[in-house]
């Protein structure tokens, strides 16, 4: 495994073979994706800390999804990378979709967990809320309530080492930054899903009720030939609430697109 900094983003590479970004959302980082791993071996796995969350530093300028999703295009020229397989999560799902629509020579294909088009309207007046709760110091507060709210009941109760991953993955994030990376969220807007022809898997727990499984139907029927998948009793952290069940479905359409 190799750690590189590409411009604003900071990126560890691991194996050969046929590129997978890997794009977290809000409050995660590259870590998220390691349940993942081994059921990648064979390809070259490349996960992103996006501008401003995990190792990668915070921009000078104020963050916002168009600029996070060129600062992921940027990282794979500098990595050689002319097309992979994109896997996102969350606000990931909404960069991954601007790349397709926007670079579809770089994009093979699209896996997105608890996926949106973009924030409802209650959900951006949610995050500006909480933009101003980071900057006032509640942080861990912040990690409390996603911990709350954003994991399955059944995760709380069966699965405390993904709660303290959670928990960890919040509280360890740059309160300025995260802040910042809450109000580029919050102003978000869809890209026309027409213009994203590539295979789209879409995952989304029942429990999800950040990204409930109805706004992860409506996006992959707006996507053409796109499935959409359901994951039993798991919330929107759906890659270490679900490892297994997420790693599996990944694998298998990663291994039906490559045929």
């Amino acid at each position: 495994m190799t750690t590189v900094t590409v411009g604003q983003v900071v990126a560890e590479v691991v194996g050969e073979g046929t590129a997978v970004v890997m794009i977290h959302g809000l409050g995660g980082t590259s870590n998220m994706f390691q349940p993942q791993m081994a059921a990648l071996s064979g390809y070259r796995v490349i996960r992103l800390d996006l501008p401003g969350s995990g190792r990668s530093p915070r921009p000078i300028e104020q963050l916002a999804i168009e600029g996070m999703s060129d600062a992921v295009i940027r990282a794979m020229a500098g990595m050689g990378v002319a097309s992979a397989h994109f896997v996102g999560h969350s606000m990931g799902t909404i960069i991954c979709q601007q790349i397709a629509a926007t670079q579809p020579a770089l994009v093979t294909s699209l896996t997105l967990f608890g996926a949106l088009a973009e924030p409802a309207e209650a959900t951006r007046q949610g995050l500006a809320n909480r933009a101003r709760l980071a900057r006032s110091g509640g942080i861990a507060d912040i990690a409390d309530q996603i911990v709350a709210n954003a994991i399955s009941a059944h995760t709380r109760e069966t699965s405390p080492a993904a709660v303290a991953f959670v928990r960890e993955s919040i509280t360890r994030q740059d309160p300025e930054s995260y802040a910042r990376t809450c109000e580029a969220l919050a102003k978000a807007t869809a890209v026309d899903a027409r213009r994203i022809s590539v295979p789209a898997l879409l995952v989304t727990g029942d429990a999800d009720t950040v990204n409930p499984a109805g706004v992860g139907q409506a996006l992959a029927d707006k996507i053409k030939g796109a499935i959409f998948s359901s994951l039993d009793r798991c919330g929107h952290w759906a890659t270490v609430e679900s490892p297994r069940e997420s790693s599996q479905k990944l694998a298998d359409f990663l291994r039906r697109v490559d045929r």
